[in-house]
């Protein structure tokens, strides 16, 4: 799939456009604000790991036991440090 980098102004410029590309040619467009990325827009048919996902694949794979104590331990130290966002929106 196809990346291409433009500002956000641009992209309200041309925004028809770009969702048209993004169909029709899967580009995805990372859009720029200051310089640094900032949103995406995507083709529909993008692939999307949802955590259901990721947790069926998990339950399907065999980890010898001190990798799996290795990665939950790292698990549980992610859920303690990351903090939900305060602003949702």
């Amino acid at each position: 799939m196809k990346e291409s980098f433009i500002s956000v102004t641009e992209a309200a410029r041309n925004f028809a456009d770009c969702v048209n590309r993004a169909h029709y040619q899967n580009v995805t467009f990372v859009l720029l604000k200051n310089g640094a990325p900032f949103a995406r827009l995507v083709p529909d048919n993008a692939r999307v790991c949802s955590g259901r996902d990721l947790a069926e694949l998990l339950a399907k794979t065999e980890l010898p036991e001190e990798t799996a104590r290795a990665w939950r331990r790292d698990l549980q130290t992610a859920r303690q440090r990351l903090k939900p966002p305060t602003d949702k929106w």
